[in-house]
């Protein structure tokens, strides 16, 4: 027999013993009768020291930019393009081609000085020169690993190995939620990337942690809707009732983190449903704020409405915003890849450090560009470049951090970091250190150890250089 909706709803209450008199009046209220600052593990904690920061917005630019097309000019090249590398540096291992007969590729764009600082910026970021005085970029960056998806995890998560936290599980850890109906962690992405939730995930830390995968169109967040068919007041009675039994079952089962999180989740969802359709909801911004973030605007559209939104979540307090660009994976044609690119995000990511600064959010949100790593000054096929993690370049604003500053540097041909050499881990203790925690302290045990996000590095900590005049 098929039952309605409204039969199996009253069912459900009755079989769980849910009349209305069964519970306080306070359980019949919708969720602004609940705590306005969240509880249990993502309740606020202070941080280890006093920090610069309170969230962080991380630009993940998926593929592997190119650091000789964007923030790391080499002009020599352009005398040596269509030669052999010099013998120094024909020893290195790369993804797909051989160094010791492959040709110097020179540089496919130009760079300029902006700023009072002069900065080096290239031309495919006409936008994001303006602010050029708001960064600090690193050209020395690099890790050891050539494959994307091991490259990914270990940007992430500090290894090459699945099942370790996010950075963004880790903060999240570290400090709490400021929101009480918004996730502390959020993940979005243009559609274009690879490695999936790997990217955000909590690995060994409990689930609750784990980054929430958010969409910029339709539902924000799949299955969060209610039902037409049950009341708010009615699912309340039902979430509470199902959330005692989950809680009945933890009795049996300490240390579940699965338990835990469902629980958290289960609440944090119903209140999401008033709270995630308003975030999305970009009418209320005024057309010359949208204009900004180049909405509406061709190829900037998508990764600005992504931007907008996550200035909007670290306004709601949000700690942890993840946007995932894919596509600079430039093995065939690097300039015209990096052209397209470059134009999906130049303007959206120059929008959002201009609002963040307009909206006085700049100073406390530390913002990340950063691929997986940088690609060879050696030309594969026509005119791409193949990728390797000997040198790339990021660059960090906000968060106290003063910008105008150059850290590091690759060799002549841009290929390996050879002056002030930053590691990936170097680079999340820095991300921690803004945020007030100490990436050696920072630890869960897992498996008989304590682990951390920067395993045994993260010796070249950039917090204090970053901040300092």
């Amino acid at each position: 027999m098929v039952m309605s909706g409204t039969q199996l709803r009253r069912d459900f209450l009755r079989q769980g013993g849910l009349g209305f008199g069964a519970l306080a009046l306070g359980d019949l209220l919708s969720a602004e009768t609940h705590a306005a600052v969240p509880q249990g593990p993502l309740a606020p904690r202070a941080p280890h020291q006093p920090g610069t920061a309170k969230s962080i917005i991380f630009l993940f630019m998926q593929g592997g930019p190119s650091q000789l097309e964007t923030f790391d000019p080499k002009p020599v090249m352009s005398r040596y393009d269509g030669q052999l590398l010099p013998e120094s540096l024909r020893d290195f291992d790369l993804a797909q081609i051989n160094t010791a007969d492959a040709k110097i590729l020179a540089p496919q764009f130009s760079f300029d000085k902006y700023g009072q600082s002069g900065q080096e910026i290239s031309s495919i970021f006409p936008h994001l020169s303006e602010h050029a005085d708001k960064l600090a970029i690193i050209r020395s960056l690099h890790h050891e690993l050539f494959i994307h998806g091991s490259a990914m995890i270990m940007t992430h998560s500090g290894t090459r190995l699945l099942g370790h936290p996010s950075i963004g599980s880790w903060v999240v850890y570290g400090l709490g939620c400021e929101s009480d109906d918004l996730p502390a962690y959020i993940a979005m992405t243009d559609g274009i990337f690879r490695n999936g939730a790997s990217m955000y995930s909590s690995g060994f830390l409990p689930a609750v942690y784990q980054g929430t995968d958010m969409r910029i169109e339709g539902a924000p967040i799949q299955n969060l809707q209610r039902q037409a068919a049950i009341s708010a007041r009615e699912q309340r009675l039902i979430l509470d009732r199902i959330n005692s039994w989950n809680r009945e079952h933890l009795k049996s089962r300490p240390g579940d983190s699965r338990l835990d999180a469902r629980i958290a989740n289960y609440e944090l969802a119903f209140r999401m449903q008033g709270a995630a359709p308003e975030l999305i909801d970009l009418s209320s911004e005024t057309k010359a704020t949208r204009d900004l973030y180049g909405i509406e605007a061709g190829a900037a559209d998508r990764f600005g409405k992504m931007c907008l939104m996550a200035r909007r979540m670290v306004e709601r307090g949000v700690r942890y915003v993840q946007l995932i660009c894919g596509g600079w994976d430039a093995h065939g044609d690097c300039k015209g890849n990096h052209q397209s690119q470059g134009a999906k995000v130049d303007q959206p990511i120059a929008g959002l450090l201009a609002d963040l600064k307009q909206r006085g959010l700049l100073e406390s949100t530390q913002v990340v560009w950063i691929g997986e790593f940088g690609r060879t000054p050696i030309r594969q096929g026509s005119n791409g470049r193949d990728h390797h993690p000997y040198g790339f370049s990021a660059w960090m604003a906000g968060g106290g951090i003063v910008g105008g500053k150059t850290i590091g540097a690759t060799d002549d041909f841009g290929f390996s970091a050879v002056e002030d050499k930053v590691h990936v881990n170097d680079l999340h203790a820095t991300m921690l250190g803004l945020m007030g925690l100490d990436h050696e302290r920072l630890t869960y045990l897992f498996e008989g150890r304590d682990r951390r996000l920067t395993d045994v590095g993260g010796q070249n900590n950039l917090t204090e250089r970053l901040v300092r005049a």
